[in-house]
């Protein structure tokens, strides 16, 4: 027998529609979770670190020519993670006025930063393997690779108007006083540090890299005269390639125990 739906009293088609919406609910899935990295909150707040204000003067460049920082006007170098060079190209200049976020060295006017915030634009940039830990690397470039062509050697000469610094407070290059960069390996600076004073005038020889950001010299020879220029020598090895003693382990000998190879055919 067929009940006219008028007959149907309200309590009974409020409890067909609910049970029609929890069924609903019961069969759709949940929304995945979004994993962007816009959505993803920083472990830790940048603002928690000590805040240095100041007018960006100039971009620090790599023997590479990427970024690793800047100086502020007042002669405080910035020190910024590789990562971050692309975004720092587009986001700051020369001029801007900055905040930053990091760690002051003990002794010298540098700074580690977290991040960098220009005060016109608003727009921030943070160094999150700083902040949450180093992401997942990419795999290794595999073995056998030929480096890249170096270019040609050149003379650049000026004088020096600051030494420049790594992240750990190394001394890795000197800032000419007409903008150029010379860079070289940390290990060498005892042989250099008596002509990385400032005023001192210097005579340079390695590659030299022009870009939009500057100029910097991958340094061969620095002296502070052409008759008085020092080799400067490739970084150390890693660690793993040393011996006992910190040097270059030798390389590995033959394998007595194997056999000799065969006689030539005779003709």
């Amino acid at each position: 027998m067929q009940i006219p739906l008028t007959k149907l009293s309200a309590g009974a088609i409020a409890l067909t529609v609910l049970g029609g919406v929890a069924l609903s609910q019961e069969v759709l899935p949940p929304p995945p979770p979004d994993s962007s990295a816009a959505t993803q909150a920083a472990l830790y707040d940048p603002q928690q670190f000590p805040a240095i204000r100041g007018e960006l003067e100039r971009l620090t460049l790599t023997a590479r020519g990427d970024i690793d920082g800047f100086i502020l006007k007042d002669g405080t170098e910035v020190k910024t993670a590789p990562g971050l060079s692309t975004q720092i190209a587009f986001a700051i200049k020369p001029g801007d006025r900055v905040t930053v976020h990091g760690l002051r060295a003990a002794a010298l006017p540098l700074v580690r930063a977290v991040s960098i915030t220009d005060e016109t634009s608003h727009k921030t940039i943070a160094d999150t393997e700083l902040i949450d830990g180093p992401a997942p690397r990419p795999a290794p470039p595999p073995r056998g690779n030929p480096p890249p062509a170096a270019g040609p050697i050149s003379e650049t000469s000026g004088r020096a108007r600051m030494v420049l610094h790594g992240a750990q407070g190394e001394v890795n290059g000197v800032l000419l006083e007409s903008g150029t960069i010379l860079r070289f390996p940390p290990d060498q600076t005892a042989q250099l540090i008596s002509f990385l004073q400032p005023r001192q005038p210097l005579v340079a020889e390695g590659v030299s890299l022009t870009n939009a950001m500057g100029t910097v010299v991958e340094v061969d020879q620095l002296g502070p005269s052409r008759d008085r220029l020092v080799a400067v020598g490739p970084p150390s090895p890693p660690m793993e390639d040393r011996g006992p003693a910190g040097l270059r382990r030798p390389p590995p000998l033959p394998d007595r125990a194997a056999p000799p190879p065969p006689p030539p055919p005779v003709s």
